[in-house]
């Protein structure tokens, strides 16, 4: 599947997640293989458990959320409770994407995923922009 949307109806959750297994497949190495460890999870909204964690009445708020500890609070001794996940909320992601009108839904599906993947790797907004050109590939690359 290509960045664009040219469909007639809406993308479904498995073309959502098409997408970011898309994006995750663009990652170099070593966070490729690191990104391939963490469920991705898509749903339509977040579960109101989410919402109500994070303080927020409306659903649209949120396109993506990390469930987990980042690696920089690990610990060899922790016994994990869960894996770790990255969650993409389809409605509010197409919610933003027809209010941008001029972003590839692929694009943003990329930048959703690139955003809650930083929370697991502890990245700050500088790592972030040195691997945004491998996830955020132009068209003509995918």
């Amino acid at each position: 599947m290509a960045n664009s949307w040219t469909g007639i109806t809406p993308p479904t959750l498995d073309d959502i997640a098409e997408l970011a297994q898309a994006a995750i497949s663009r990652l170099p190495e070593p966070y490729r293989g690191t990104a391939e460890t963490i469920a991705l999870q898509v749903g339509d909204f977040p579960a109101d458990e989410m919402l109500d964690e994070l303080d927020l009445q409306d659903p649209f708020e949120l396109t993506g959320l990390y469930e987990g500890v980042p690696l920089t609070e690990k610990s060899v001794m922790d016994q994990p409770h869960r894996p770790d996940t990255i969650w993409l909320f389809r409605r509010p992601i197409l919610d933003e994407w027809a209010d941008r009108g001029d972003e590839q839904l692929g694009h943003l599906v990329a930048h959703v995923y690139l955003h809650e993947l930083a929370h697991h790797f502890g990245w700050s907004d500088e790592e972030i922009a040195r691997v945004a050109p491998w996830i955020i590939a132009d068209e003509a690359d995918v």
